[in-house]
């Protein structure tokens, strides 16, 4: 994360050299921003999320299965009960999101928990659940706006150039100083975005093993995710900035399956993760 936050600072130095000639400037704004953008997202990104997804509280009474095998998730985990949230949409997903475990909330389509045998619903719970305890949920809200603010950043520089703002001809690293400024303009966000989708499927992978070891049942989980792949609805609420979050790429129809864009590709391939999951 520190990493993260000092190659947004370079980028922005770059940028102002290129610019005006004032990059410490820019670097030293651009540093304030990141570590305030990332307490940001610490504190209200899942609020941000649910809101974004039109996710509502439920109970056991309303969904008796979903609370009651977080019920037994939380026992066996030891985590505290996270609060549960359903998506009223018939496509077959579930998230999780909270800063903590204190603040953890897994959230699932209507679709899943109809479609789903409670098996199913507890592997899928104690996936969700085992993000939490991981904290998944925090590094990948605070990896999202560092992404973002890469882009921004790189947004901004490719419009003042084009636009032709600030002094370039007293940038102190003058032509050499430009050039790399557009190459970092150019690279640097889809360099970001794909440490991003990495990390992201690294973590499924480790939540996968993570559940799997929580319900000493990897089969359910299993079960769930085939079931999940032959499922081709679109989870309507879904957006590119929140797709990560699910347990399976909620824009399936548009999944890449060659190796080179499985690099582009938010999740691991499934088929990968029920082959692991019943070789256990």
């Amino acid at each position: 994360m520190v990493l993260f936050v000092l190659f947004i600072s370079t980028m922005a130095y770059v940028f102002g050299e290129a610019g005006s000639g004032y990059g410490w400037i820019y670097g030293i704004i651009a540093l304030v921003f990141s570590v305030f953008g990332s307490f940001g997202s610490y504190f209200y990104s899942d609020k941000a999320v649910l809101a974004l997804s039109n996710a509502k509280l439920t109970d056991k009474n309303r969904d008796y299965d979903f609370y009651t095998a977080a019920e037994n998730m939380r026992i066996a985990s030891g985590l505290p009960m996270p609060k549960l949230y359903v998506i009223e949409d018939q496509a077959l997903n579930a998230f999780a999101t909270g800063r903590d475990p204190e603040h953890g909330v897994v959230v699932a389509t209507r679709g899943l928990l109809q479609r789903l045998d409670r098996s199913d619903i507890e592997g899928v719970v104690a996936h969700e659940m085992s993000h939490i305890k991981n904290f998944d949920t925090r590094l990948m809200m605070i990896v999202a706006i560092l992404v973002g603010s890469v882009a921004l950043l790189a947004h901004f520089f490719m419009r003042s150039m084009f636009w032709g703002s600030g002094n370039r001809d007293k940038g102190k690293g003058g032509g050499i100083m430009i050039v790399l400024a557009i190459v970092f303009a150019v690279l640097a966000p889809i360099i970001a975005t794909l440490i991003q989708l990495a990390i992201s499927r690294r973590r499924e992978y480790l939540a996968d093993a993570s559940a799997a070891n929580m319900t000493r049942n990897p089969e359910g989980l299993a079960s769930a995710l085939e079931k999940i792949s032959v499922d081709h609805a679109v989870l309507q609420t879904a957006t590119s900035a929140t797709a990560h979050l699910f347990i399976s790429n909620p824009f399936r129809s548009k999944e890449a399956r060659s190796w080179f864009t499985n690099f582009f590709n938010t999740h691991p391939p499934i088929e990968e993760r029920i082959k692991i999951l019943r070789g256990m």
